[in-house]
């Protein structure tokens, strides 16, 4: 019997560095990512049963490999398409093709392909959260703010697109990826984002992806130094990164950004994603990433001048917001308007957002409830109503008693 600790390691390992690797390649020889996915999970569970008996292989990722080829060779038998070209190939005894790749890292690599141009644009970031990242349907449909159902049709459809037009799997030339490179990058921030506010106790497999996207942040600016916005990223990400230690007390409560002791704070990496942000403003191409991480580089100027310079969010949550604006951003502007003393105009700004989707939306609550609170002449009656719903659309039981608390200084 062998050490079931390390066999259940190793393929958790493979499961953790090769994933994506794999996939690309059994979705590029098959044209059906969901049958990749299918295999390989297949496969995985397999090395699950079989390496704690018979010992880990030599070759962990050539093993899974072959236990998934063999699974979608079951299939095909089954389809009674065993003559299918895409068979052959899957039956010759190749390695992984050891060309030099243009992108580094196979999981960056699957994303690039996932954001292909054939590919509807509404389903590209949920199917690289999902492809590569591992996200399941209900981590990502709030995020993206559609319902579960609504997104688990949508990569249905994407998927079975892929494979009945046969869009090649193959990776896109360097040229390639200028145009897919905006797609990647939301699906960076968006495994960032989901990772960061994974506080209460979440799944590992979420909670790790902050350092991934941070990483393939990285890769990214490397690859493509004369990508402004990928430098963006980078430093928004890094910003963020330098405050988490302070986003929790030293009992898990939540504490917000304007309540957060500074001294906390990562100067370090704070001062880095300043750097970052510089070099990528030098190429005068301004984009969504560059004006998120500047307004992330002024609440982060508190660790210096003992302020935040609220004026300037505002002006940079309007530039956001007259030319790249989102749910998110049109929220996070009108308090930005509050905080720098044109309360009403936040206000305003929250009522005249799509109703159909704040509704549900628990930030616009919060902001709600925090602009009526500054106001002079606010009913308190209003405030408890909005910090009401906002509580019942909180999921995280800490911020959850944080808004239960300012709710009960009310009197």
């Amino acid at each position: 019997m062998a050490d079931s600790r390390a066999a259940f390691r190793a393929a958790e390992l493979a499961a953790r560095e090769s994933y994506g690797r794999l996939v690309s390649y059994l979705a590029w020889q098959w044209r059906d990512i969901a049958a990749a996915q299918d295999a390989l999970n297949d496969a995985l569970l397999k090395a699950l049963e079989v390496w704690p008996v018979s010992g880990v292989p030599a070759s962990p990722d050539a093993w899974i490999l072959t236990v998934a080829k063999r699974k979608l060779l079951q299939v095909a038998r089954h389809d009674q398409v065993r003559f299918d070209p895409a068979v052959t190939v899957l039956l010759e005894q190749e390695a992984i093709q050891e060309e030099r790749p243009v992108v580094p890292d196979a999981r960056l690599k699957l994303m690039f392909v996932c954001a292909h141009p054939a590919i509807d644009e509404k389903v590209r970031i949920p199917l690289m959260l999902q492809v590569v990242l591992g996200l399941q349907v209900a981590d990502m449909a709030p995020a993206l703010m559609v319902s579960p159902t609504t997104l688990a049709q949508r990569l249905v459809r994407a998927k079975q697109k892929i494979r009945d037009t046969a869009i090649r799997f193959e990776e896109p030339e360097l040229a390639e990826l200028p145009e897919r490179l905006g797609y990647v990058l939301e699906s960076i921030y968006g495994a960032f984002g989901l990772a960061l506010d994974a506080v209460d106790g979440a799944e590992t497999r979420i909670t790790d992806l902050r350092e991934e996207a941070l990483y393939m942040g990285s890769i990214v600016c490397a690859l493509l130094p004369e990508e402004p916005e990928a430098r963006g990223l980078h430093a928004l990400m890094m910003f963020c990164d330098a405050r988490r230690d302070a986003r929790t007390g030293p009992s898990g409560e939540f504490i917000p950004l304007a309540e957060q002791d500074v001294q906390r704070w990562n100067r370090d990496v704070i001062l880095r994603a300043d750097q970052m942000l510089w070099i990528a403003a030098q190429q005068r191409r301004p984009g969504p990433f560059q004006l998120e991480a500047a307004v992330q580089s002024a609440h982060c100027q508190r660790l210096f001048t003992g302020e935040t310079p609220w004026r300037g969010i505002d002006s940079l949550y309007r530039q956001i917001n007259a030319h790249f604006p989102t749910q998110g951003a049109l929220v996070a502007g009108a308090v930005a308007m509050g905080e720098s003393g044109n309360v009403n105009e936040g206000l305003a700004q929250l009522d005249a957002m799509d109703r159909s989707l704040t509704q549900s939306f628990q930030p616009w609550w919060v902001a709600k409830a925090h602009l009526l609170r500054l106001q002079s002449d606010g009913s308190k009656a209003d405030v408890e109503a909005a910090l009401q719903i906002a509580i019942g659309l909180t999921t995280q039981q800490s911020v959850r008693t944080y808004l239960e608390a300012i709710r009960s200084s009310l009197g």
